[in-house]
C-alpha cells in the first residue's frame, strides 16, 4: 500500500507556507482560526508534537498533538488528498501516538466537525471510538 516512506520530522519555520495551503487544500482552516497564529500558538508549547510528513520535497501530511497530563489532543491531522488511501495517515498517526506514549498520555481525543462525516470511518478504523460527550467551546482570543 504504501508506495514510499513518508518522512516525519518536526515541524520547522521553513514548512510553514505550505503547511498552511496544505490544511486549506484539506479544507481544515475557518475564519475564525487564523492558521499562522495557531502555528506559532503551538511553537510555544510542545513543539515536538507538531509533526510534518514529507514525500521526497513536498509537504503532504501534518499532525498537532497535545497532551495536558489527562489526555492527549489530535489536531490539523490532514494528508493531501493525493495521497489519501495510501498508509501516510496511519504512519503519521502512530509516529504521535508514540509521542504521546512516551509522555505518559493515556487516551487521545480528537474533534470532527458537524458535516465531516467522511472521516468516521477512518478514525474507526484507526481504533478511535465515539465517546458520548457534548463538545463546548469559548473563544478567549478571536483571531479575525
Amino acid at each position: 500500500m504504501i508506495e514510499k516512506p513518508l518522512l516525519i520530522r518536526p515541524f520547522q519555520k521553513d514548512d510553514e507556507d505550505a503547511l498552511v495551503l496544505l490544511w486549506q487544500i484539506c479544507e481544515l482552516t475557518v475564519p475564525w482560526n487564523n492558521p499562522y497564529k495557531d502555528i506559532a500558538r503551538k511553537l510555544e508549547l510542545q513543539a515536538e508534537l507538531f509533526l510534518v510528513g514529507y514525500l521526497e520535497n513536498r509537504l503532504v501530511a501534518s499532525v498537532m498533538g497535545g497532551y495536558e497530563g489527562h489526555r492527549g489532543w489530535i489536531n490539523y491531522f490532514a494528508v493531501h488528498p493525493e495521497f489519501q488511501k495510501k498508509g501516510y495517515g496511519k504512519q503519521l498517526m502512530d509516529s504521535i501516538e508514540k509521542g504521546l506514549r512516551k509522555m505518559g498520555c493515556p487516551k487521545i481525543n480528537l474533534q470532527i466537525r458537524a458535516g465531516n462525516d467522511k472521516v468516521l470511518t477512518y478514525y474507526q478504523n484507526l481504533g478511535f471510538v465515539e465517546d458520548k460527550v457534548i463538545s463546548m467551546g469559548k473563544r478567549l482570543v478571536d483571531d479575525q
